[in-house]
């Protein structure tokens, strides 16, 4: 390394020392959970639309086909964007940044409540999706900076809660919300909820400095690193394998004898409740363990949909599921974070890109292996590639950091 590089890194590593703010335990947890709303709040803006999908196609009049693209079109616009924002904006002060974000999600989902045709309705989701990949992987890194040293994966799975609390409690409601008082109401209730977390941000988070622009925290440098790469793939893997399968969990429930999908998303519920928890606990000390043990956890599971139909190893299997999904993105953050020493906004970035484009690419293989072979291949099809991601960490397990 020159030493103009070692200069420019103790330089970054100062001011960050410098900027990072002091709280006792109370008050980081605060802030934690405060952060935790808005992922709370991002997974929401991106799942809403599917359960109200109708609603909107029949108030535009429009094909469900079309009314899909609220959902693709805000996933490719966070997965196209997100590298280049957090890239673009490394140097901005990190809360600056964040109620800028927020304050776009508000309007972005305020301008869906009100807009008066489909078109702009999309334009809206457009903007939304480009807020959330700048999002996901800025608000992990400012937490980072907020935590004390050596739980910082502490602080990540704290922040990441917020999309299992989301799903399990937030989803409902707000689907419930959206066909009692239309799809309009659901809109205008998220638009306004963003926008309370906003003063809540701008009242207590503290500024914390951005990255001064550097040939270490540049996209190619990071490209470069192995651990970083390694991340990326273990991501693709293991997401395009469990959000390939449960996308289609009604299938996997209606071709076994199994009593209810409720009962199935009661099991996989407790399931990412207990991970989180495990999760909070143990990642900072046994990173790489709680990834082979997600990778193993994901085969067993899997394998037990392919050869059993007995509603109790059905009921652990969905319980084994959970406990594998629901720490995925507080997993792959902090493993992402801990390759770099510099650059994690844009570590992460690129981490949250591969998530999405395996979610794209995962669900659409498991759609047309569904549509050939039956639910059955589709399991096998993740027991395999979860397996071939064990093998794969297992072999490369000392180029991680």
């Amino acid at each position: 390394m020159t030493s103009v590089n070692t200069a420019t890194i103790t330089e970054n590593k100062t001011t960050a020392a410098q900027s990072k703010p002091t709280q006792n335990k109370t008050q980081q947890l605060f802030l934690l959970t405060l952060m935790a709303s808005i992922t709370f709040m991002a997974i929401l803006c991106e799942l809403v639309p599917s359960g109200i999908l109708p609603l909107i196609a029949d108030a535009f009049e429009v094909r469900l086909a079309v009314c899909g693209s609220l959902v693709g079109g805000y996933a490719i616009a966070s997965a196209l964007c997100g590298l280049p924002l957090v890239s673009l904006t490394v140097e901005w002060e990190r809360k600056k940044l964040l109620l800028t974000l927020l304050s776009i999600f508000a309007l972005s989902n305020l301008g869906m409540a009100l807009v008066p045709s489909f078109v702009l309705l999309l334009v809206c989701r457009v903007i939304g999706g480009a807020c959330a990949g700048t999002l996901w992987p800025m608000i992990t890194a400012y937490g980072m900076q907020l935590a004390e040293d050596g739980k910082q994966g502490q602080a990540v799975t704290i922040i990441m809660s917020g999309i299992t609390v989301g799903m399990s409690v937030g989803l409902p409601l707000l689907t419930a919300i959206g066909i009692q008082f239309g799809f309009r109401a659901e809109f205008l209730v998220m638009g306004c909820a963003i926008a309370g977390i906003a003063l809540l941000c701008f009242r207590f988070l503290p500024a914390v400095l951005g990255e001064k622009r550097s040939k270490a925290n540049s996209i190619v440098t990071i490209l470069h690193n192995k651990g970083v790469l390694l991340v990326l793939a273990l991501t693709f893997l293991a997401v395009g394998a469990n959000y390939g399968a449960y996308t289609f969990v009604t299938q996997l429930v209606s071709a076994s004898s199994y009593p209810s999908i409720g009962t199935a998303q009661l099991f996989f519920g407790v399931g990412c409740v207990i991970s989180v928890l495990l999760t909070l606990r143990f990642i900072d000390g046994h990173l790489l363990p709680i990834m082979e043990g997600m990778f193993a956890s994901g085969v067993v599971t899997m394998g037990l949909f392919a050869i059993t139909q007995q509603d109790l190893l059905l009921h652990g299997a969905f319980f084994l599921w959970g406990l594998g999904f629901g720490s995925l993105s507080s997993i792959f953050q902090t493993a992402t974070a801990h390759q770099v020493r510099e650059g994690v906004a844009i570590a992460n970035a690129l981490q949250s890109a591969s998530f999405n484009c395996s979610i794209m690419l995962g669900t659409t293989g498991a759609g047309i292996l569904l549509e050939q072979l039956g639910v059955q291949a589709v399991v096998i099809a993740a027991a395999g590639i979860l397996g071939a991601g064990l093998l794969f960490m297992l072999v490369n397990r000392r180029f991680l950091a």
